[in-house]
């Protein structure tokens, strides 16, 4: 049975990317949430008028990947200690964010939160913010990094090095370094 989670780090091209290469993730989805807008666009949501998120509701199969392990990558992967920004996108709407859709997942996170403190020297600025409603991204923002990333210059410039960073810190879990 495919359980969910939700996750903001930054602009939701690059996290899709990452999250897409994962083993055991089923289905990754660009979207907005934690805002008080119904139905936001994408220009709305940029210009931060909005109080969403850019983020990735992942789909994965917990036999193969728990929600604990989810949250580690996404700790790996992005840089949880810049509060409102990750890199040169700056605003609310690319916040470092956990969206629980349960209990057991809000103390997991909190959990995470902690492990992810123990290793840093900088404090970790990560919310953790209740499930509201998710709207999910236009179409063209779908699978971005297959479609249309690698011919844009920001996302060459953003995803090889997240990528890398999956691939080094889980081996095990990268599709694209499974036999």
């Amino acid at each position: 049975m495919t359980e969910y989670a939700t996750f903001a780090g930054g602009c939701f091209w690059c996290v899709e990317a990452v999250f897409k290469d994962v083993i055991g993730v089923e289905t990754v989805e660009s979207g907005y949430i934690g805002g008080h807008v119904e139905n936001p666009g994408y220009r709305e949501v940029c210009n931060g008028t909005t109080g969403h998120a850019e983020a990735i509701r992942v789909g994965f199969d917990p036999a193969q990947l728990s929600y604990a392990d989810l949250l580690d990558i996404h700790f790996a992967t992005h840089d949880a200690t810049q509060l409102n920004r990750q890199g040169n996108d700056v605003g609310t709407q690319y916040r470092s964010a956990i969206f629980p859709e349960t209990v057991t997942q809000e103390e997991q996170a909190r959990e995470a939160i902690a492990r992810a403190q123990a290793g840093s020297a900088k404090p970790i600025v990560t919310t953790i913010e209740a499930f509201s409603t998710w709207y999910p991204a236009e179409g063209y923002h779908q699978d971005y990094w297959e479609t249309s990333g690698r011919s844009n210059p920001y996302c060459m410039a953003v995803i090889p090095p997240k990528l890398q960073k999956l691939r080094k810190s889980f081996a095990e879990r990268a599709k694209s370094l499974a036999a």
